[in-house]
């Protein structure tokens, strides 16, 4: 039913809780920490309210409405047909009348739209609301209700909608523009470069037909220009919503920002609105102080001056930091949170990994409730893998706990008390520095939850005044608490110590339903062989494509040779001399830059050491541990044109991969490892759980881990077709059939 007068034409489509959020949402923004249910608890705390209502309770009731071009849809949560009740649940943890006004009026302002839909559909001359919160802990509920008459709500309803029907028609109109420049747009080159077609292909299709594309593609084709441009076409045709770039590291961000600058250069006048999400600390503008109005001044009054920084910002057509800095200045608002804001109403969105992928991912949890259809492109996918792991991997700290108690109030000591003496036995129990133990024990469990429980409480009672050693092992357990709900085959529990840990072993189960949740995912990178690994390792749908793009380059680019000197812990010392000769003979028969990479920084420094004493004429650089940006980018200035020398680095750290070193400026590269994780208790005890489920234990956990850092280093090297340059692999065990097989097809070692 249409609350409007105009004719309907393209519908913007809006939902219910994004309505409200635009037009209900005032006063301070607040970001302190209050306990709240995790999604998952959320989702069961919504089925058990609802399973009280008994039979004939009608759940999850779609409504739609229309206002001139604004198409509203939403589900209300539950609705009584004898009662005539509409429910709207929300579950919480703690005390409710704690709850910040600005939250409840967002509630009653959710339920009321379900109201105004539900008379308009059924010409109701009023409607009773209930707005249901069901603490998850306690499992009671408190009912607040209210009787409204259907013509109020609907006249409430139709001035929400004018408050947003001017922004949508603006955004309305952006998006027919976009559209349109979008099918005009151009690649910024005569041609592609070869392998770049194949991949850029894959890409549009997948975008078309809906599907996951796992691709490895060579360093130095254009990859990110090879994914960006032909979902940008899709977008064009309206098959896309929204795109998400999603990087490990900031080079990878940077890239896509350039190469997003670089098709709007070459296609004039395209309105593209880009977005990147950086981390807090870096956007923060006042870190020592607390995200509350109370605290920070750009806290105060955040949603009363949202609107005019919202429109300030899309003046930007590329919304960085600097840009939103100097928005958040004008405006008097926090550039971090006004970035969050900005996701609605940007078109190509660039961010970490865990904007995604993470639980509390914000991209993920706004395209799911805007329904949005989504392109995701994941750069340098082998590190999702890692990531993912340490996303959903928690350790507890005996330390932490020790603290924790020290500083904790006499109820909650107790509860604490009880945590270490169970914490305690269990340990004793071992007879092995390191253990593995296939259940979560009951007794650790029950008092960690108690415990939680307890603390959970306090956070309640002393919003930002907890302490902060009560408050690290806090979160440390709650998010162990929330691990442990999900334990499978998939994370190890084990004990190292005095340490329990939930270990993530294969990230599959948590990435595989935010990977079919976009409209379609490309997962690109250099190396992704053996791509049943990455299937394996990611959750890749079983419909998902796998593309290999073929190499550009030739075997005569690269001359690899294998050094036969053994790199192994107890022979590092003896490798230091050869190494060091081997490094000044290449650089004497061929002068230029080159990079050495080790295993570790010790090693770094050992062979660093040695090589300056015994060629003090070679200039030589290094990577140091924990260098910032500054350091870092001073460290690859130091490859220039003209120049000679070498860098020392570890392989699979920051200058292992995403550096690009065209020309002269980088001609050939020393590896000075096999690449393989150190063999250790907690490695050995992934490889046992890896081969019980895949029948491939040490070649999941050692080898293909080991040798996709080494193709990624050496990778540095060559960079285009033009390109030339050595690589020295200097390991006996290159030499293995089992080990060649892993290596780039185009390679010829010798």
């Amino acid at each position: 039913m249409c609350v409007g007068r105009r004719q309907l034409r393209m519908p913007y489509t809006v939902s219910v809780r994004a309505l409200c959020e635009f037009t209900a949402k005032q006063g301070d923004l607040d970001r302190r920490f209050t306990p709240a249910p995790t999604a998952l608890q959320g989702q069961r705390g919504h089925v058990q309210a609802a399973a009280r209502r008994g039979r004939g309770y009608q759940t999850e009731l779609a409504l739609t409405a229309v206002h001139e071009d604004l198409q509203i849809r939403g589900r209300a949560d539950g609705f009584d047909a004898g009662a005539q009740r509409l429910d709207e649940f929300k579950t919480f943890r703690g005390d409710l009348a704690r709850m910040k006004p600005n939250h409840r009026a967002l509630h009653w302002a959710q339920l009321k739209c379900y109201g105004a839909m539900l008379c308009m559909r059924d010409e109701r001359p009023h409607v009773d609301l209930a707005l249901v919160y069901f603490d998850i802990d306690s499992q009671q509920e408190t009912i607040l209700t209210e009787r409204a008459a259907g013509q109020d709500l609907i006249a409430w309803f139709g001035r929400s909608c004018e408050r947003f029907a001017a922004w949508a028609s603006r955004q309305a109109a952006h998006q027919e523009s976009r559209n349109a420049a979008l099918e005009r747009l151009v690649f910024p080159y005569a041609e592609f470069h070869t392998g770049q077609r194949m991949l850029a292909e894959a890409a549009y299709k997948a975008s078309h037909l809906g599907r996951c594309v796992l691709a490895q593609a060579p360093t130095g084709i254009g990859k990110t220009l090879g994914t960006l441009f032909p979902l940008l076409k899709a977008m064009g045709k309206g098959k896309l919503d929204k795109i998400f770039y999603l990087a490990a590291k900031s080079t990878g961000r940077k890239l896509a920002l350039a190469a997003l600058e670089q098709l709007r250069q070459t296609t004039s006048d395209v309105p593209l609105r880009v977005l990147d999400l950086v981390a807090r600390d870096k956007a923060c503008v006042h870190p020592e102080r607390s995200c509350h109005g109370d605290s920070c001044p750009l806290a105060k009054g955040f949603y009363d001056r949202l609107e005019g920084a919202r429109s300030a910002a899309l003046a930007n057509p590329v919304m960085d930091q600097a840009a939103l800095r100097a928005v958040g200045d004008a405006h008097q608002v926090c550039p971090y949170y006004l970035s969050q804001e900005m996701v609605r109403w940007a078109d190509v969105v660039i961010g970490d990994y865990n904007y995604y992928f993470d639980d509390g991912g914000l991209l993920h949890a706004m395209q799911v409730e805007n329904e949005w259809r989504s392109g995701l492109l994941v750069d340098e996918a082998h590190n999702l893998i890692e990531r993912g792991r340490l996303m959903h991997t928690q350790a507890l700290l005996e330390d932490d706990l020790r603290a924790a108690i020290q500083h904790a109030p006499a109820a909650i000591k107790r509860s604490l008390q009880r945590v270490a003496q169970v914490w305690t036995d269990l340990c004793d129990a071992q007879t092995n520095p390191y253990t593995v133990i296939d259940v979560l024990p009951a007794p650790l469990l029950g008092a960690m939850l108690q415990a939680v429980s307890r603390l959970t409480d306090l956070a309640v009672e002393q919003v930002d005044r907890m302490n902060p050693d009560l408050e690290r092992f806090y979160f440390a357990a709650l998010r162990f608490c929330q691990l442990a709900e999900e334990f499978a085959e998939h994370s190890l529990f084990d004990i190292s110590g005095t340490t329990l840990t939930i270990r993530n072993v294969v990230p599959a189960p948590f990435l595989k339903g935010r990977l079919v949740a976009a409209r379609c995912a490309v997962l690109f990178s250099a190396t992704l062989s053996p791509a049943g690994f990455y299937r394996d390792m990611l959750g890749l749908p079983p419909d998902a494509i796998w593309l290999d793009v073929p190499s550009p380059f030739r075997a005569e680019q690269l001359a690899v040779r294998v050094s036969h000197i053994s790199t192994r812990w107890r022979q590092r010392s003896a490798s230091l001399l050869p190494i060091c000769s081997l490094i000044a003979a290449q650089l004497s028969e061929q002068p230029g830059n080159y990079l050495a990479f080790v295993s570790s920084f010790e090693y770094l420094q050992s062979l660093f050491e040695a090589f300056s004493d015994k060629h003090p004429h070679i200039p030589v650089w290094r990577q140091h541990p924990r260098m910032d940006e500054l350091q870092r980018q001073e460290f690859i200035e130091r490859f220039a044109v003209g120049g000679r020398g070498v860098g020392f680095a570890v392989l699979g750290g920051a200058f292992a991969e995403g550096v690009d070193l065209p020309g002269e400026r980088l001609i050939g590269a020393f590896i000075a490892t096999l690449g393989l994780p150190q063999i250790n208790p907690v490695n050995d005890a992934m490889a046992h759980r890896l081969q019980a489920l895949f029948g491939a234990g040490h070649e999941y956990t050692y080898l293909y881990p080991g040798l996709q850092k080494v193709a990624q280093a050496a990778g540095r090297v060559i960079r285009s077709t033009e390109d030339r340059g050595s690589l020295h692999l200097i390991d006996e065990r290159y030499a293995r059939q089992e080990v060649l097989r892993q290596l780039p097809d185009w390679w010829s070692p010798r």
